[in-house]
């Protein structure tokens, strides 16, 4: 028999939980994982109508999908949404912690909500739905969406960089805790896709001569999705 080529599955055996995959980022990794041949479950906060769009967008790819509605700042709904997604698909392989907020936050001016909003979504919302998956998990990968801001300090953004700076943490000891039935890696874009009200001259400064997109973030979650589990506790940079 062939050997299967790297970052493709047999369609339908495997599926994938992408937090945050109706829109952007999370979106295009989603749409990435159904073209490797995974059946793919998303999670959306507020954009309900989008994730109805990818959920047809997943299904005219010929995959199984569908969407489920969770606020992951509170722990208790990570862990339902990875209930209700096998539930509905009977396993999950892969879990992509996606879901984020961005916002500016200057230091003088930050609250105690933004604190909070920042830190529980992007970090403790990847925490408590890896423990949740992990549970159910007989094998597979986890992927953590980082970003270069968990090692450049941005003195307008500090409460999310410290957000991001916690997710490769989390991702290096999962990698420890979870060897060898899971393979935990990270995946850290740069300046990739516009944040919204972000200044565009701005933007255009820090992505000039830039080659790399959100397909190429996708790209690399893909790979570790599908790579062996040796691979563990890395964290890929993408773009800058």
């Amino acid at each position: 028999m062939r050997a299967q080529r790297l970052g493709q599955v047999k369609k339908g055996d495997r599926v994938a939980l992408v937090t945050g995959g109706a829109v952007r980022v999370g979106r295009a990794i989603a749409l990435a994982l159904a073209r490797a041949g995974m059946r793919v479950a998303i999670s959306y906060h507020r954009s309900a109508r989008a994730a109805r769009a990818t959920v047809r967008d997943l299904e005219s790819l010929g995959t199984d999908a569908a969407a489920f509605g969770a606020d992951l700042r509170d722990p208790a709904q990570g862990a339902r949404l990875v209930a209700r997604a096998i539930a509905r698909f009977g396993r999950i392989d892969v879990l992509v912690n996606s879901a984020a907020a961005f916002y500016r936050t200057p230091f003088g001016s930050t609250t105690l909500a933004q604190y909070n909003d920042l830190l529980d979504l992007n970090l403790r919302g990847a925490f408590f739905c890896a423990q949740a998956a992990a549970r159910r998990m007989r094998t597979g990968h986890i992927v953590n969406i980082g970003d270069i801001g968990g090692d450049r300090i941005w003195p307008g953004y500090i409460p999310y960089t410290l957000s991001k700076a916690g997710i490769a943490t989390l991702t290096r000891g999962l990698a420890i805790a979870l060897a060898p039935r899971i393979a935990v890696n990270c995946v850290a874009p740069g300046a990739v896709l516009r944040p919204r009200g972000f200044p565009l001259a701005q933007w255009e400064r820090l992505t000039r001569g830039s080659p790399a997109g959100v397909e190429e973030v996708a790209h690399a979650v893909v790979f570790f999705a599908t790579c062996p589990r040796a691979i563990t506790g890395q964290i890929l940079g993408v773009g800058r």
